[in-house]
């Protein structure tokens, strides 16, 4: 779990020892905390609890970044979605967790607006998209407004 969460955030030990990592990805003293406690048992995968939880990124040029830097260190996602509100690029980490990486389409006020729309009631998931074509069309400099 470690070096999957090292690699997904591009992170950095802050402190470990032999049963628990604090990793960081930015001035905060922790982010994440991996800690290995002997006895306990696999995470069931059809069990109620944690759906996911996400990272933003900053940029839609740092989200792709951060896709194709995990892509060639082998970690793949297991879903792109565009929600409307966010571009969302999810991966599974080794327990099963879902962790969405995301950039915002809008701002939180817009966010919140679109939220209570018609158009999301419709659709309150998203529409799937592929992340080569949209990395592709991002470095090719389509306008975002198209993209």
């Amino acid at each position: 779990m470690r070096d999957f969460y090292i690699k997904l955030l591009n992170a950095h030990v802050a402190h470990e020892n032999e049963s628990v990592a604090f990793l960081s990805y930015d001035e905060e003293h922790h982010r994440v905390v991996v800690i290995g406690i002997p006895g306990l048992m696999p995470v069931q995968p059809r069990a109620s609890g944690l759906e996911h939880y996400a990272f933003t990124y900053a940029t839609l040029g740092e989200l792709l970044g951060n896709y194709r830097r995990l892509k060639a260190a082998g970690i793949e996602p297991v879903w792109c979605i565009n929600h409307g509100f966010t571009t969302s690029i999810y991966y599974c980490d080794p327990d099963g967790n879902m962790v969405e990486t995301q950039f915002d389409n809008m701002s939180s006020d817009e966010a919140n607006e679109f939220m209570v729309s018609e158009y999301f009631a419709k659709n309150p998931i998203g529409v799937d998209f592929d992340p080569e074509v949209l990395l592709a069309r991002y470095s090719n400099g389509d306008p975002m407004s198209e993209i």
